[in-house]
């Protein structure tokens, strides 16, 4: 028998999305607590930190990574010149481009982050960056890999901001009865993703040259108590 054999579930945003109503937008992306959609105060919060993180102008160009289905990323059309999302899941980009694009200059496309950083044609072009609740599912070598291209093609681009990731420092915080492994913990494919301390994720975006701020969500967050926001600037 295999010692690396998977002992634990894995998960689909994809296969996810696809089991819910085409119109339940927050279940579709689980921005949900205990199952149940968030309330328009626990949304106005991430709303309110990504503004924040992204100090967004209206001549910006922003580029999102592991978009969705585009219901937070519409929230924030009328505060930038134009903006790109793009996401693995075809099923959750056809919800996006049916409910919330809005062509030509807000558009959503069907790709993988790292993919997409390294075929752009025109990286010059973006001045902000986003990923909510998203950067966990990549890999450190994907991560590496993504920061590290951002940087040094994406010439123009000021500010990422990085939402929700999960924080190894907190794992009782979370797991109450027991802490799943090691392996589990590491593993993008899982339900929540990979759990890093801040100290681990720094170490990952000083080595491809960004400046680094950790932030949390107010004390009312659902997730506070677990959960990290980073955002990432160029030195000068």
């Amino acid at each position: 028998m295999n010692s690396k054999q998977t002992t634990y579930t894995t998960f689909s945003y994809d296969a996810h999305a696809r089991t819910c109503a085409p119109d339940d937008f927050l279940r579709q992306t689980r921005r949900t607590v205990h199952g149940v959609p968030m309330t328009e105060e626990q949304l106005h919060m991430i709303m309110a930190a990504i503004s924040k993180g992204l100090e967004l102008r209206s001549e910006d160009v922003l580029l999102e990574l592991a978009c969705g289905n585009g219901f937070l990323s519409v929230q924030l059309f009328d505060g930038c010149h134009s903006y790109l999302g793009t996401d693995i899941s075809d099923y959750l980009i056809s919800v996006a481009k049916k409910h919330f694009e809005r062509q030509p200059n807000h558009r959503f496309e069907v790709i993988g982050g790292v993919q997409y950083v390294n075929q752009e044609p025109h990286p010059e072009r973006f001045t902000r960056a986003l990923c909510y609740a998203g950067f966990q599912y990549f890999s450190d070598s994907d991560i590496l890999h993504v920061l590290t291209v951002l940087f040094q093609r994406f010439t123009k681009l000021e500010r990422i901001f990085l939402g929700n990731l999960p924080d190894r420092a907190h794992l009782t915080d979370f797991f109450i009865h027991s802490i799943p492994t090691d392996d589990e913990l590491s593993d993008p494919c899982t339900a929540l993703g990979i759990w890093r301390t801040r100290e681990a994720f720094k170490k990952l975006a000083e080595t491809a040259g960004w400046l680094v701020e950790f932030s949390i969500m107010p004390y009312e967050f659902y997730a506070a108590h677990y959960r990290y926001d980073v955002t990432l600037t160029r030195q000068g």
